[in-house]
Order: structure tokens, then C-alpha cells, then sequence
């Protein structure tokens, strides 16, 4: 799948050896964005920028990197290929990059001393292009496992997946990390990939409910990191309301979401000058959430 709304590029860098990675979204010029976090563990970057009450109107790029804090340095990366680029907000003394980012942690699953640099950061930039989105685990996807209540030695792999809709001239896009605690489910319900027992079954509501039941503490440090773009003319408060409306999608695919254990961010950028009523960008959006989320861990590709 490419990229569906004009001007939006995206690039990964993955380590297969370390399983993990990062993933860069770059905006074409004046886009506006916002974001929306449920999660209780979130680690992220320059977010409260993107607060609708606050007054920055631009987003340069995203990161979307695995890595937990120590990935976040992928952004400088970023902010040094954007500035090699003339891309930033404009001041009276120099233009500064404006780049939000947020981590998954996937130092429990592969290596726990190598994660994303700057180096890789810039790579992404480099990297990045409106062609075929790859899916699977690659980029901040690369490490990424789901239904780990049970432990991470009977999680699935979860994964980097994408998904886009058209009606009339209206577009949105939405990619997604998926990391999550809870399983990853179909429209029916069904567990499509998450916890197992020894024999590799999916074990289902039952025993998650059990497990809740016993306390105790479960695997501290997951994530599900969303970002819809779209042609929509929409204002920051807007696009924090699409955010907003995006976690519904997340509900719809994953049992259970927003636990204490997870650091669930949505993101919403707009491109555009397509008139379109907010509720239907917000379903749209919501919808493709939850597509991009089941694309993401089916099928996983990659070691690990």
C-alpha cells in the first residue's frame, strides 16, 4: 500500500539482529496535527506542542521509534535531516524542526543495549518515500509483540501495519505500531494474535479475565502508536478530535486496551483544502485504526 494522501512520506530503518526499529512520517509543508494519549506508560516527545490549545500550527515529521526512552534520540536525527532540508518553523533567528515522537518498549524482546540512534533517525528521512508502505515487523514495528498479560514467552509478534480509505475527493491514511497487553481481535471478535498456551493455542478471554483476577503484575511496557494523515481541511482542535475518535478503532481491535501497562498515543495530521464533515473524517479515521492495527500483526514477517 503507498502512501494515499499527497505531499506524506514515510521511511523505516529496521534492526533485525536487535528487533527494533524506527519509523519516520514527513509532512509536507503547513501541516497541522494534534494528538490524544490514553495510555498510563506513555514515552514520547515534544507532544504537548500538539495540545489544541497551544499556539504551534506546524508539524514537520513524526517519529514513531522503538527502543522505550532511549529511541527518542532517533529524533535528533530527524531534526538534523529536516534542517539540512530548510524545513522547520520559521523565527527570527533560524528555522527549528517541530517533531513529535513517541516509543514503544521492546527491550524485552530482542536486544536490550541497542536501540534506535540518530543516525537511524536520519536514515528514516532518508529513506522515506510516498511508494509501498511495508508491513509487518519492520520499522517501530520490528520488536513489537501483543498479548503479553500472559508473559512475553507466549506473546505474538505484533508488528507496523497501514490502511486508507477514499470517499469523493476526501483521503485518509492511518499506520500503526502495535505493542500491546491486550490480543489483537477480527470484527467478530476472534483472536487473530495474542496470548498462547504451551501448545501455541490462543487462550482467550477466560484466562485473561483469571489473570486480572490474581494480580499481580504483568508486563510492564507496551504501547499501540497510531497516526492518521489526511486531505481534510481540518484545524489543530479538529485533528485532536480525530485523535480523540481514534482510539475507538483501537478498542475495536484490541481486548483489552489502555491499561495501566500500555502508553497508547493517537496522532491526526492534515494536509489539505477537501471540505469534509469532521464526524465522517472521525469514523473513517476509527475504522482504519483498527484495519491497521489487524494488518500489523497478520502476517508478521522479520526474525525474532
Amino acid at each position: 500500500m503507498a502512501t494515499a494522501v499527497p505531499g506524506f512520506k514515510l521511511g523505516h530503518v529496521s534492526d533485525q539482529e536487535a528487533l527494533t526499529g524506527c519509523t519516520v512520517i514527513l509532512c509536507p509543508p503547513k501541516t497541522r496535527g494534534s494528538c490524544d494519549v490514553r495510555g498510563n506508560s506513555p514515552g514520547s516527545r515534544e507532544l504537548s506542542l500538539l495540545a489544541p490549545e497551544k499556539s504551534m500550527q506546524e508539524v514537520h515529521a513524526i517519529l514513531l521509534t522503538g527502543g522505550s526512552a532511549f529511541g527518542l534520540r532517533a529524533a535528533d536525527g530527524v531534526v538534523q535531516w529536516l534542517l539540512e532540508h530548510s524545513i522547520g518553523y520559521q523565527t527570527p533567528w533560524a528555522k527549528v524542526p517541530i517533531v513529535p515522537g513517541a516509543v514503544i518498549f521492546d527491550l524485552n524482546v530482542g536486544s536490550n543495549t541497542t536501540w534506535p540512534t540518530a543516525e537511524d533517525g536520519y536514515d528514516a528521512c532518508s529513506k522515506a518515500s510516498d511508494g509501498p508502505i511495508e508491513e509487518g515487523n519492520v520499522g517501530a514495528g520490528t520488536g513489537a509483540m501483543v498479548g503479553k498479560w500472559r508473559g512475553i514467552e507466549f506473546a505474538t509478534k505484533g508488528g507496523f501495519g497501514s490502511a486508507s480509505a477514499s470517499i469523493g475527493d476526501l483521503i485518509v491514511h492511518v499506520v500503526a505500531v502495535v505493542n500491546a497487553v491486550g490480543d489483537v481481535v477480527d470484527k467478530n471478535g476472534t483472536i487473530i494474535a495474542g496470548a498462547r498456551d504451551k501448545h501455541g493455542i490462543f487462550v482467550g478471554s477466560d484466562e485473561r479475565v483469571r489473570k486480572f483476577a490474581r494480580g499481580g503484575r504483568l508486563e510492564t511496557s507496551n504501547t499501540t502508536l497510531v497516526v492518521a494523515a489526511t486531505n481534510a481541511s481540518l484545524t489543530k482542535l479538529d485533528c485532536h478530535k480525530v485523535s480523540q475518535r481514534m482510539h475507538d478503532g483501537m478498542a475495536r481491535a484490541i481486548v483489552p486496551v489502555h491499561t495501566t501497562y500500555d502508553g497508547d498515543v493517537t496522532f491526526t495530521l492534515s494536509h489539505g483544502v477537501v471540505s469534509a464533515d469532521l464526524d465522517l473524517v472521525a469514523e473513517l479515521a476509527a475504522d482504519l485504526t483498527a484495519e491497521a492495527i489487524r494488518r500489523g500483526v497478520s502476517p508478521p514477517t522479520g526474525d525474532g
